[in-house]
C-alpha cells in the first residue's frame, strides 16, 4: 500500500494515541496565525520581565526556522487534570498550580514524543528529520495546537477542547514529512466570560489578551525580584501558579482524570506548608524541588511567596 500523506498522518495519530495522549493533530510548517499579535504583546511590553520570548523571534513566528525543510508539526496533548487533595490542617498552606503537582512534565512529555517519533520511523517508509520540542523551544506552541485542531485558544489564552478541557501539556513534533494537515480548531467560548471575570489581577485586558506582568503564574514563577505590593491581596495563597481562571472554566468541569500516573501529587504535592517554604535550606528546596517543575522557581523566589501568602492567610477578613 502506498504510504500517503493522509494514511502518514493516521498512523501518526494511532500512536500518538497509543502512547496516551489524548489529543493529536497536524498543521502545515508555515507562519503562525496570528504572528502581528505576537509582535505587538512584545512591543507593549506584556511579556514583563521574560527577555528569552523576544529572542528567536523568527522560529516563534515560522517553527519552519527550528527545522529547515519541515513541512509538517504534529501537536500533541497530555492531560493533567486531577482532583485537588485537601490541605494540611496543622500549618497555613499555599497553593501550586495543577500542573506541577507531580514529575517534571518536560521529562514526561518528551519521554512519549521521543517514543512518538522512533514509532514512526518503523512504521512510515523512508527517512525523515524530525525535531521534538517541549515548552523550552522558541515556538509558540498554543498556536500551533490551534493550527492542528488539537483545541482553540481560550479568551484565558490558554488552548481548550470542548471534552479534554485546558488541562493539558502541549508538545510539538516538527518534521520534513508531509502529513495531511487537520482543519483549525473551532472557537466555543461563545459569550462566556467567566475566565475573565474571575482573574484576581485582572490579568486580561480584553479577550484573548492576555498582560503576564498582572498574572499570578508570571508573578509567582517568572519574575523575580520583588513583586508590587498592590497585587500581594489577589495572589492569596498561590505560591506556584495559579489554576484560577481554568477552575472557573465549563469545559473543565467534567474534563477526564489524567491517564499519566507521573503527574500524581508528590511531595510537596498540592500544598505546602509555609513556615516550611520559609525555614528551606538550599539543600531542602532541592530535596523538594528535584524532578518537578517548580524547581523553575529559586529558593529566594519560593520564599518571597511564601511570605506573601502567609501575610494573606492570616491578615483579618
Amino acid at each position: 500500500m502506498r504510504m500517503t500523506p493522509r494514511l502518514a498522518a493516521t498512523l501518526v495519530k494511532e500512536i500518538a494515541a497509543q502512547l496516551g495522549f489524548e489529543r493529536c493533530g497536524i498543521a502545515p510548517a508555515g507562519p503562525i496565525a496570528r504572528g502581528d499579535y505576537l509582535r505587538e504583546w512584545l512591543a507593549r511590553g506584556w511579556a514583563g520581565s521574560m527577555g528569552y520570548l523576544r529572542r528567536s523571534l523568527q522560529s516563534r513566528l515560522d517553527p519552519r526556522g527550528l527545522l529547515p525543510g519541515a513541512r509538517s508539526v504534529i501537536v500533541a496533548a497530555l492531560s493533567y487534570h486531577q482532583r485537588s487533595p485537601q490541605p494540611p490542617s496543622d500549618k497555613p498552606t499555599g497553593r501550586i498550580a495543577m500542573y506541577a503537582w507531580g514529575e517534571d512534565y518536560h521529562v514526561v512529555v518528551r519521554e512519549k514524543l521521543e517514543s512518538l517519533v522512533a514509532n514512526m520511523r518503523h512504521a512510515l517508509p523512508g527517512p525523515f528529520d524530525a525535531k521534538v520540542c517541549v515548552d523550552t523551544s522558541p515556538i509558540v506552541e498554543r498556536e500551533l495546537a490551534a493550527a492542528a485542531g488539537v483545541g482553540w485558544i481560550g479568551k484565558n489564552t490558554l488552548v481548550l477542547h470542548e471534552i479534554v478541557g485546558s488541562y493539558v501539556f502541549l508538545g510539538v513534533v516538527l518534521t520534513s514529512l508531509e502529513l495531511e494537515p487537520d482543519a483549525p480548531a473551532t472557537d466555543h467560548c461563545g459569550t462566556c466570560t467567566r475566565c475573565l471575570d474571575a482573574c484576581p489581577t485582572q490579568a486580561f485586558p480584553r479577550a484573548y489578551q492576555m498582560d503576564a506582568r498582572r498574572c499570578i503564574s508570571y508573578l509567582t514563577i517568572e519574575h523575580r525580584g520583588e513583586i508590587d505590593p498592590r497585587f500581594h491581596p489577589a495572589i492569596g495563597d498561590w505560591v506556584f501558579g495559579c489554576d484560577v481562571c481554568q477552575q472557573i472554566c465549563p469545559f473543565n468541569r467534567d474534563a477526564p482524570t489524567t491517564r499519566e500516573p507521573r503527574f500524581a501529587p508528590r511531595p510537596p504535592g498540592a500544598h505546602v506548608r509555609l513556615p516550611d517554604v520559609l525555614n528551606w535550606d538550599e539543600t531542602a528546596y532541592h530535596e523538594q524541588v528535584r524532578g518537578r517543575a517548580i524547581d523553575r522557581a529559586t529558593l529566594a523566589m519560593w520564599k518571597r511567596n511564601a511570605s506573601i501568602a502567609l501575610r494573606q492567610t492570616q491578615a483579618p477578613s
